[in-house]
């Protein structure tokens, strides 16, 4: 097996731009897409089944590093908790697996109502673009109207009824480009809660979610992991992983002090000048 050293370079690239915005409001999904379009899908680079099995793998890298930042709350919320180092939160945490199914439920329903339309006519770069915007602009609005009223300052102190609210508005990052974490962040704030406790919940709301679809992808594709493209996956995975263990760590330090608006004012940059430079 020979070891081509410009596509593992390619993963490597790919699993950054993966890994430093999965978890940034700024959509993932959005930036993959416009990377599966001008270059991820080109003749000399990957079919698009190997392609599309790459993105899973990645995706799981981002997964993990989620996973690792949040393995207290995670453990204590499924039970573990002489797992639990952090003192603060190894007791009876009030934030349940059931607030997060409760989160869960109505992006999950509308997602496999209509995945095929989805699937059909949003996954395209114009249809990003757009998502990109309009996800911009419920993001200031965020910012602007929900910021005064700030009530919840940690994620156990999240109600079911703020739970639901948040899924709700989860149902708007079924767009590609509008963003999960911006919707829900964005969401959580206007529903009182303070960007930091926003963000915790649509964190830990990602791991079964993400996961869940990640792991069903692979047992589809598993055909797709030949000798040849393991150097490729496994570099993509391990950049991914990498990148979403700083960005989330980063994130999460200054989220309460940066807010939203310099996330927005990066996507409606980007989808002018993609505009531009692509139409």
């Amino acid at each position: 097996m020979i070891v081509d050293f410009m596509m593992i370079l390619k993963a490597i690239i790919l699993g950054l731009v993966e890994g430093l915005t999965e978890f940034a409001p700024v959509s993932s999904t959005g930036h993959m897409i416009i990377v599966d379009d001008m270059w991820l899908h080109s003749k000399d680079f990957l079919s698009k089944s190997t392609a599309n099995t790459f993105k899973v793998v990645i995706q799981l890298g981002s997964i993990l590093a989620v996973v690792i930042v949040f393995k207290d709350r995670l453990f204590g919320m499924i039970g573990l908790n002489k797992l639990i180092k952090n003192e603060a939160i190894r007791g009876e945490s009030r934030l349940k697996l059931t607030h997060v199914i409760v989160g869960l439920i109505p992006a999950g329903v509308l997602g496999v109502l209509f995945e095929d339309y989805i699937d059909e006519y949003l996954f395209s770069t114009k249809t990003v673009l757009i998502g990109l915007v309009i996800g911009a602009v419920f993001m200031i609005l965020a910012d602007i109207f929900g910021g005064k009223r700030t009530k919840v300052t940690s994620v156990d102190q999240i109600t079911y009824k703020q739970a639901f609210a948040i899924g709700l508005i989860q149902c708007f990052s079924l767009w590609p480009g509008f963003s999960r974490s911006g919707s829900t962040i964005s969401g959580g704030v206007l529903l009182g809660l303070s960007h930091r406790a926003a963000a915790d919940f649509t964190f830990i709301m990602a791991v079964p979610i993400m996961a869940g679809a990640s792991l069903i992808s692979l047992l589809k594709n598993w055909q797709y992991f030949t000798l040849d493209a393991l150097p490729f996956f496994i570099a993509g995975f391990i950049s991914a992983f990498i990148f979403a263990l700083l960005s989330i760590r980063f994130f999460l330090k200054l989220i309460n002090r940066i807010k939203l608006i310099p996330f927005a004012v990066y996507r409606i940059v980007l989808a002018v000048v993609i505009y531009i430079v692509f139409f």
